[in-house]
């Protein structure tokens, strides 16, 4: 969806599980684009970086002067103030853990989803074993949201390439990177 290939991610705490968002995001922007760049900051250190919208909106605004003109949100609280940044300035953003689409209709590319509702059905069902246990693309553990509220922007061909590259990883064709395997990211610098 980037016109400048320029994108960029707001993350909360800066904490492993955050970064393992923005590499995953850096490595899904890598694949589809070479040449794009990818800006990505962290809202703080404390818990307080879950709720700073004005934050994420600094934020935010910095990195489209930097030329992003599509954004990802993995901040809680401070998240809402990303998105309806990029609303006012007239670039995408991306929502986190649930559907944010309707927040800010024809604005929000897409949301990335937590599966939840899967996994209460699972646990629920007695069709999961008991202990820990890890739901990626390929168990629908996560997804991307498309709905009355995004539909005109995702493409045909944008969808198609969720869905093979989804496929990929499913089959495990296409190997992610995890951050939290070695604290590291081939495609960003934190």
């Amino acid at each position: 969806a980037s016109e400048t290939d320029v994108v960029s991610f707001v993350g909360g705490m800066d904490i492993p599980l955050i970064r393992r968002f923005a590499c995953g995001y850096a490595q899904g922007v890598a694949s589809v684009s070479e040449d794009a760049t990818v800006i990505a900051n962290m809202t703080g250190t404390t818990p307080a970086a879950w709720n700073d919208p004005v934050k994420g909106s600094e934020l935010t605004l910095s990195q489209i002067s930097q030329g992003s003109d599509v954004v990802f949100a993995a901040a809680g609280g401070t998240g809402v103030g990303v998105l309806q940044t990029a609303a006012d300035e007239g670039i995408l953003s991306i929502g986190v853990d649930a559907n944010q689409n309707y927040l800010f209709p024809g604005q929000v590319l897409t949301s990335m989803l937590k599966r939840v509702d899967n996994v209460v059905y699972d646990s629920f069902s007695g069709t999961t074993e008991a202990g820990v246990v890890i739901l990626g693309v390929a168990e629908g553990g996560v997804g991307v949201a498309l709905d009355e509220f995004n539909e005109e922007l995702v493409t045909e061909d944008m969808l198609a390439s969720v869905e093979a590259a989804t496929a990929a990883m499913a089959s495990g064709e296409l190997m992610v990177h995890d951050y939290m395997s070695d604290e590291s990211c081939p495609v960003l610098e934190f």
